[in-house]
């Protein structure tokens, strides 16, 4: 006798919204922005529809945001301009999340804008 375990995936677009939208967390306070997703991944990841693409989505948005900031600081004494590069990663961190949960609650895929591929 054969057993075929078959796990059935749930979707839960609210849940996809949320993950989105705790990379928030970081503006409101000041951490917990990558923490509360890689969380949330770890755990549903097996059992929420499109949760794997999206919670990759967010790590990875999380984890370029924090080489940009590190990568500004020595700019900003070199050449002035990571003020600047400082500017647009917060910018970024605040509308990419955003943009994502809209995506998500229509079920689309998210956007990968200026973000670096760390998790496959």
């Amino acid at each position: 006798m054969e057993v075929i375990n078959q796990r059935t995936m749930r979707a839960d677009r609210q849940l996809l919204v949320i993950t989105h939208l705790t990379q928030l967390l970081n503006y409101i306070i000041g951490f917990g922005g990558l923490i509360t997703p890689l969380i949330i991944w770890l755990t549903s990841k097996n059992s929420v529809d499109s949760l794997d693409e999206h919670g990759k989505a967010v790590l990875n948005l999380q984890l370029s945001l924090l080489l940009y900031i590190v990568l500004s600081i020595p700019a900003i004494l070199l050449f002035g301009l990571g003020i600047l590069t400082l500017i647009g990663t917060g910018l970024l961190g605040f509308i990419m999340p955003i943009v994502n949960a809209v995506k998500a609650s229509r079920g689309e895929s998210p956007s990968n804008f200026m973000t670096i591929p760390f998790i496959k």
